[in-house]
């Protein structure tokens, strides 16, 4: 749980939101999250669930105890799943 603030971070900049769009989508303040960032409060559950749905993470992987990532694939063909699962395959090879 220590690394919730970096991982809340990387995904907030990752995917281009400010502290305050984060926190309007969130119904709280920017002040708490950048209070979450920075490691002086933890969400509550929750909170911690809404985060884990703006992200489309797991509250796990907010919580440092799950390092994979959920990739959503609906709206693509069985074939398209295959050729990425294929590719995927292939560079985790080489």
């Amino acid at each position: 749980m220590v690394d919730f603030g970096n991982t809340l971070k990387t995904l907030r900049v990752k995917n281009n939101i400010t502290q305050a769009q984060l926190a309007q989508k969130l119904g709280i303040t920017k002040s708490v999250i950048s209070a979450y960032e920075t490691g002086l409060r933890m969400p509550s559950y929750d909170i911690l669930i809404h985060i884990a749905k703006v992200f489309n993470v797991t509250t796990d992987y907010l919580l440092g105890l799950e390092s994979k990532h959920n990739i959503d694939l609906s709206g693509i063909s069985q074939e398209e799943k295959d050729a990425l699962l294929k590719l995927i395959k292939a560079m985790i090879r080489n």
